[in-house]
């Protein structure tokens, strides 16, 4: 058997048949996969503009205070959650392809905001947050590509898959934070504010969304045997292994997500006497580079074991944030926090790894590994988009407790104390029988 290398419809597609995918389905994949890379690192790119500019805010002219420019990354991860559950739908009604080119086009409507707002030092804060809620759009690629790319590969490399698929996505992050101090001092459009001229990331990043809905719409393809009901698609909601996913998701995603936000306005904020909001690009950076390395990990010792010592290191993480705080010094923070990134990546791999092998192991019961790969699709979604909440309740915790106490230490100690239920949750779930079925058998074979 052997594929279109081209074309809008694959009515026939199995990527567990290793003749055929030899012949001609990897191709088919790699080629879909990395287009898919290309719209997901644009989509998150705008979905985290707003962590980098909202550093430039007050040399523009903006009065906001801390907790207001907070806001403006909380609602970003807001929106961004809230619509990976439609757009991880979309995948199956109206196709991979098509929908990749769609989203890509959306991405249109935030740019376009973002210039209008930071256009005008007038301009009030509540439409601020409309552009910034707007781009919370970016924050849906992720979804719809991730369900989508699910469906071409076999499950024997389907972690290490969606770990470069969503690495390539993530590093979106670091790209803005690098890229935007740099070209807000160049004059594109004439004189700007203050020395700054914010207009110019929307400019570029809208011609980058053409570029990958052009590329989406020349060189992906549409599965035909990823088509579902809606009906069937949220009947993985009453799975109870979709919630306690989504529960160690918010831990590692949506810890991703928050510091990589929070994080150029953290340094701003705690350590103001340094110019280090420029290194910030860094952690999402490394953060992105090691999901694959989760992903990877998982496939060969197992995704729990790696989800439950990367919540144990999280702590940890936390722990020397806590301390570099305590003697203001800004090397060791920045330190504490890309390990706390490292984690995160690999946690997310290992996670996402995990959802395909828990349905994978129910399809008796589910109806095949057909139905088995529809519902692991529709799972993703879902726990992207609760996981993708976990960046909000981050940056408003940052918020708060700037707000109220001056400081983040309040925050993190509570970061510490959820990372500590979800290493509970992972090995009550997933480790637990194991544990117990190996010691059985010890001691089966030691009376024998």
């Amino acid at each position: 058997m052997s594929y279109a290398a081209s074309g809008r419809w694959i009515e026939h597609w199995d990527p567990e048949d290793p003749i055929a995918w030899e012949e001609s389905g990897k191709r088919v994949a790699r080629r879909n996969l990395w287009w898919s890379i290309v719209a997901e690192h644009v989509g998150f790119s705008v979905w985290l503009l707003w962590s980098a500019l909202v550093v430039f805010l007050p040399q523009a002219g903006f009065a906001f205070s801390d907790d207001q420019r907070f806001w403006l990354l909380a609602v970003a991860s807001l929106v961004g959650a809230t619509v990976r559950l439609p757009y991880t739908f979309a995948v199956p009604r109206f196709g991979g392809r098509n929908w990749t080119v769609v989203s890509a086009l959306l991405l249109l409507v935030p740019l376009a905001l973002m210039a209008l707002c930071v256009s005008d030092p007038g301009t009030p804060f509540w439409m601020f947050v409309v552009a910034a809620a707007a781009s919370g759009l970016g924050g849906g690629n992720f979804a719809s590509s991730m369900a989508n790319i699910s469906f071409f590969y076999p499950e024997r490399e389907k972690g290490y898959a969606l770990g470069l698929n969503a690495a390539g996505g993530n590093i979106g992050v670091s790209t803005v934070q690098l890229v935007v101090p740099a070209v807000v001092g160049l004059s594109l459009l004439g004189t700007g504010v203050g020395g700054v001229h914010l207009v110019n990331p929307a400019l570029i990043w809208a011609v980058l969304a053409l570029v990958a809905a052009a590329g989406a719409w020349l060189f992906m393809d549409n599965l035909s045997g990823a088509r579902s009901d809606l009906r069937g698609q949220l009947g993985v909601a009453g799975n109870r292994q979709t919630w306690v996913m989504s529960l160690l998701y918010v831990g590692t995603f949506g810890s991703f997500i928050g510091y990589s936000g929070a994080l150029p306005l953290l340094i701003q904020t705690q350590f103001p006497e340094v110019t280090g909001a420029y290194f910030a690009f860094l952690g999402p950076l490394v953060g992105s580079v090691f999901r694959p390395l989760g992903g990877w990990l998982a496939d060969r010792v197992g995704g729990a074991r790696v989800t439950l010592w990367t919540f144990v290191g999280l702590g940890l993480g936390v722990g020397a944030v806590l301390w570099s705080l305590d003697v203001h010094a800004f090397g060791p923070f920045l330190g504490a926090f890309l390990l706390l990134f490292v984690l995160t990546g690999i946690g997310n791999g290992s996670t996402y790894r995990m959802i395909p092998a828990i349905f994978r192991q129910q399809a008796g019961s589910a109806g095949g590994l057909a139905a088995a790969r529809r519902n692991s699709a529709a799972a993703i979604g879902i726990v992207s988009a609760v996981g993708a909440f976990g960046g909000f309740f981050v940056q408003r915790a940052f918020g708060m407790s700037t707000a109220a106490t001056g400081g983040i230490a309040a925050a993190l100690v509570g970061f510490v104390v959820f990372y500590g239920l979800c290493v509970v949750v992972t090995w009550w779930c997933y480790l637990r029988r194991t544990l117990l079925v190996t010691r059985r058998a010890s001691l089966a074979h030691a009376s024998v």
